[in-house]
């Protein structure tokens, strides 16, 4: 059993084909059940963020745990397979831990070290066990991952490029606004790539945040401390609006109110700043709802940041004169989304080491059955000679027979301890499962007892099925997670 990887990713794909893959809280159960029940898949996790979506499966087949997975991301994403594959990655075995190891460490996030992915891990890995989707497998791996990110952000200074996706928006934000604040003309010369020179351009501004869980919550977070005077959150239970608007308050400060989804409008012509994170699929700010909004401000500038995936925002609203929408397009190429070159070769080198690591690991624990096989077969070999030893001396005295037993074992116990404690140090080495197998074949041990662990499936024979995926995303890139 090995872990299969597919994803896609702003990496790997346009906003438009990460929309219909976009997999949400509600979609999620279905979905891992779905594979659960295919014939291929024994566990499951589905990592799904703003930017990527990346289905973690343990497979006992490459060919029929990708076709399974491939069509319950097509019937997801009414994406036909060619359209699907032109656009995914895969990675197996251990290239598929140290792709993970290297999202957790926020090495292929769009924002360079931002650390709300070690987060968004942990709550994939959460809600797998929590459906029973995740075995030893997938828990060791996720565990490992997740310790693999928190070493990153302790030992480098990756995340110094920014908090997260939502802090480049703001950066954008400001510019845009203070610009607006010089004039009108300068609003629209703001280049796409322009970093916001403008530090003091969201102090005392009213911000409405649409979208009450994780990524609302960072981006109030981040708007209190660009000081904003006031933050009004609306979202569909306005329960989770008033919990998130009393944490604004207060653990950051600031004044915050909480509306119901059927006030946005009202909410929206009250602020200089949106920003949008619902996780909704299809658009929650449609045009109509923006021409109201502007109408009662006709010389204020507004931006919103769209940071829902599907969007949140209709397309048509960035066509309106003063009104700016930052979308994750837009933050796609935005040059700060890159981390300091040194701080990026130390976090690869911590991947790397940490995967060797993982794989000595991993490579150890398949030899365990090997060796408690072993030893179960000495026992019963030791067991055999006794019930012998009574059939041929059946006077003999108990106490002398215990002394007899004791002594057998202790020698069976010496003789098998360096070869086991030795097979254990070898498998940690590249090609140890070669002795294990070279002792299941020296001690005749049978398959079953050992529980031994199916050789890697080679990746060279993958066959047809993943010659539709290009090259370029069977991890040949450039560095170990490009």
């Amino acid at each position: 059993m090995s872990v299969l990887l597919v994803g896609i990713s702003h990496r790997s794909a346009p906003v438009a084909v990460l929309e219909k893959v976009a997999i949400t809280e509600d979609d999620r159960p279905k979905l891992t059940d779905r594979m659960l029940a295919s014939s291929h898949v024994s566990e499951a996790m589905i990592v799904s963020t703003c930017n990527r979506v990346e289905i973690y499966a343990v497979v006992d087949a490459f060919h029929g745990g990708l076709g399974e997975i491939s069509d319950m991301l097509t019937r997801h994403s009414g994406l036909p397979l060619p359209e699907l594959t032109k656009h995914a990655y895969v990675r197996y075995a251990e290239a598929a831990a140290e792709h993970l190891f290297a999202v957790a460490s926020g090495l292929d996030s769009m924002v360079v070290g931002e650390q709300q992915v070690l987060s968004q891990i942990r709550a994939a890995y959460a809600a797998s066990d929590a459906q029973q989707a995740a075995g030893r497998t997938l828990h060791e791996l996720a565990q490992h991952a997740l310790r693999v990110g928190k070493r990153v952000h302790s030992e480098t200074g990756i995340d110094r490029a920014g908090a997260s996706v939502v802090s480049v928006a703001l950066d954008r934000a400001r510019a845009v606004l203070g610009a607006a604040e010089l004039s009108r003309e300068a609003a629209a010369s703001v280049s796409e790539n322009a970093v916001a020179p403008y530090d003091s351009a969201l102090i005392g501004r009213t911000a409405l945040v649409l979208g009450a869980g994780a990524m609302g919550g960072l981006a109030v977070a981040q708007l209190a401390r660009a000081g904003v005077g006031r933050i009004i959150v609306v979202n569909r239970t306005l329960e989770r609006a008033q919990r998130l608007a009393r944490t604004a308050t207060d653990m950051h400060g600031v004044t915050a109110d909480a509306m119901e989804m059927s006030r946005m409008v009202e909410a929206m012509a009250a602020a200089d700043l949106v920003v949008t994170c619902t996780g909704a699929v299809g658009a929650v700010v449609t045009l109509a709802d923006v021409h109201r909004a502007l109408a009662g401000r006709p010389h204020q500038h507004l931006v919103i940041c769209d940071l829902g995936l599907p969007r949140d925002v209709e397309h048509a609203v960035a066509g309106l004169p003063g009104v700016t929408v930052i979308d994750m397009e837009t933050l796609q190429r935005d040059p700060s989304a890159g981390a300091a070159a040194d701080d990026t070769v130390a976090a690869r080198g911590i991947v790397a080491d940490e995967l060797a690591k993982y794989l000595a690991g991993q490579r150890m624990a398949e030899v365990t059955p090997t060796v408690a096989a072993l030893r179960q077969r000495a026992a019963e070999v030791v067991e055999a000679e006794l019930l012998r030893l009574d059939s041929r001396l059946p006077s003999l005295a108990a106490d002398d027979r215990e002394e007899v037993a004791r002594t057998v074992r202790r020698v069976v116990d010496k003789l098998l301890h360096a070869p086991t404690v030795r097979v254990k140090q070898l498998a940690s080495t590249p090609g140890g499962d070669s002795y294990a197998e070279a002792l299941r074949e020296l001690f005749e041990l049978k398959p079953g007892a050992a529980q031994a662990v199916a050789a890697p499936m080679e990746i060279a024979a993958l066959g047809e099925l993943a010659d539709d995926f290009t090259a370029a995303h069977l991890g040949d890139e450039q560095g170990p997670n490009s």
